[in-house]
């Protein structure tokens, strides 16, 4: 389905392609699909071998697109894992990406820095390689016992054998042996005096024991992700344990609006889940019995189980309930996101009886009593900041201090550029101040006959968002609604950008042009002198030192003279 501008704003399949657009349109509808159907307009259809070839293509169109109204996993967040590589001369290494060909994996890990803290504790324990590239001498690691040194002695793969057991099996939760053998070496340490080599053990027991995480569960599972999900007010709550060695190391939740039917959203989710998000398959992928996993198991390669009865299936309902439990926080979350942003300017645009302002340009201007003016543009896409938008100007036709002026020369520079280039404008200009500042964007507008609505945003005594000046009209607005939040967050975010932008234009002004007027001191010379301001001073022996003329050090002597 496309929009007006020929976006793609939803990809969906179906066995009976006519079926499934007809029911769009018939019949009613809760109000999300309702607004998506009042967008389409125009559709375009691929026709497929099999519904396997479908589900591939609608996946890679879903990747590729982003449509707005399917499913997307927009957290790019990847999660840790410990890898042992494959290598001659293996490694424990830190990742958070994922390739078979690299090595065993192990995780995803609840947190970075335990999984960060346990390949630095295995790497301090067990001699493994620790250089990326084999160096041709020794290094330190080797003297401490802690690798061997394959650089320049004959190491086999039966040399590793033992230690990479080992290894293994601390990873999958067995720690007692290693435990043991460092009590052991703690005591003997101590007989015979050796008390940092005792407190090193001992440390060693410590950092063990503290990683080894404490589990919520245990069952006879080895590797799976159980999929769970319940639905509620249109929003589809989706969650995911992962179970690793029988024990549960991680649980992630989602949420999302609810277009089309729950189970394709939910299928579609897996396949993100593993294919866009580069998480790695386990063994088996169980997910209520009511869902149809044949293409999943096709798509996927792996084991899919839709358990009936014993304990997968229990485990499959309480992932439910915990979805359950978690979308009631979750959808608080996400309405206060949604009051702040989207809401906020659907709210705005019925505030001022105007189309729903979709992009917000939003103006600031910054001086001090006239000098180094400039000025800065904010953009906001449906209520939310689109930083590579943002834009700074400096001020070319203002003298002194004339905030309508310089309002004026910024409005019109702008929207002469997007009129010359046949761009788009935005749905609403949003200028910091009041009935001037406002009257001087409505000038700059009419000269260059274009009709855009001009909002004020007035501040009290104290420099806070107070009220709005729209069609020479003051309107007071509540101070605890998500627009005014939405409105004061807006109005910060532009002030920040223009005094920012005004203290980096002022900082290079300030005594640097004087210098410029200097003849013979260039860009290097010039940051010398005036980094000798905050160091040992500005005199006739520090100047000397920077190899200046004698014609020089007197132009600088009198620039930096006590008088001035």
């Amino acid at each position: 389905m496309k929009d007006m501008h020929n976006n793609i704003i939803y990809v969906g399949k179906a066995k009976n392609l006519a079926n499934r657009v007809r029911s769009y349109f018939t019949g009613s509808h809760d109000a999300k699909t309702t607004k998506m159907i009042s967008q389409v307009h125009d559709f375009e259809y691929i026709i497929t071998a099999t519904e396997t070839e479908a589900f591939v293509l609608e996946n890679n169109l879903i990747k590729e697109y982003n449509p707005k109204y399917n499913i997307m996993l927009t957290d790019d967040k990847t999660y840790p894992y410990i890898c042992i590589t494959n290598e001659t001369h293996p490694r424990i290494i830190y990742t958070r990406e994922v390739s078979k060909k690299l090595g065993k994996y192990y995780g995803p890990y609840p947190n970075a820095k335990a999984a960060k803290e346990m390949v630095n504790l295995l790497n301090r324990l067990y001699p493994l390689r620790k250089c990326t590239r084999l160096p041709k001498k020794e290094c330190l690691y080797y003297h401490l016992g802690q690798c061997l040194a394959p650089c320049i002695k004959n190491i086999t793969a039966n040399d590793y054998e033992p230690i990479l057991g080992k290894i293994h099996q601390i990873l999958r939760g067995n720690i007692k042996d290693k435990l043991k053998e460092l009590e052991s070496l703690m005591l003997e340490a101590a007989e015979k005096l050796e008390f940092e080599k005792a407190i090193e053990y001992r440390n060693l027991i410590n950092d063990l024991n503290s990683l080894q995480e404490e589990q919520n569960m245990d069952s006879n599972l080895v590797d799976c992700d159980i999929f769970g999900y319940y639905e509620e007010n249109n929003f589809l709550s989706i969650q995911i344990f992962h179970i690793r060695n029988g024990k549960m190391i991680q649980r992630n939740g989602f949420l999302y609006e609810l277009f089309g039917s729950i189970e394709e959203n939910f299928i579609n989710f897996i396949v993100q889940f593993y294919l866009n998000n580069n998480n790695p398959l386990p063994q088996e992928i169980i997910i209520p019995a009511e869902i149809d996993g044949t293409n999943l198991k096709e798509f996927l390669q792996t084991r899919i189980t839709n358990p009936k009865r014993g304990q997968k299936k229990e485990l499959v309902e309480l992932v439910k309930l915990n979805a359950k439990e978690k979308i009631n926080e979750l959808l608080y979350q996400q309405k206060m996101v949604y009051e702040r942003t989207l809401g906020a300017i659907i709210e705005l645009g019925n505030l001022l009886n105007i189309p729903t302002p979709h992009i917000i340009e939003a103006f600031d201007n910054s001086n001090i009593q006239g000098y180094s003016p400039v000025s800065a543009m904010v953009v906001f896409i449906d209520g939310k900041p689109k930083k590579s938008l943002y834009r700074k100007y400096r001020i070319k036709t203002v003298e002194g201090p004339n905030d309508y002026q310089t309002m004026y020369e910024v409005i019109k520079r702008r929207y002469l550029r997007l009129k010359n280039s046949n761009e788009d404008f935005p749905n609403l200009i949003v200028v910091d101040g009041g009935q001037n500042q406002v009257n001087a964007a409505k000038t700059a507008l009419e000269e260059l006959e274009v009709n855009i609505p001009i909002l004020g945003l007035v501040k009290d005594e104290n420099h806070k968002t107070n009220a709005l000046f729209f069609n020479d009209k003051t309107i007071d607005i509540n101070k605890r609604s998500g627009l005014f939040h939405f409105l004061e967050n807006l109005q910060n975010e532009v002030h920040r950008y223009a005094i920012t932008f005004h203290h980096q234009v002022h900082s290079k002004n300030i005594l640097s042009s004087k210098l410029d007027d200097i003849p013979g001191i260039g860009k290097v010379k010039k940051s010398k002198i005036l980094r000798l301001l905050t160091d040992e001073g500005v005199n006739i022996e520090s100047l000397r030192k920077l190899n200046l003329t004698e014609e020089q050090i007197n132009e600088v002597l009198k620039l930096f003279s006590s008088d001035r």
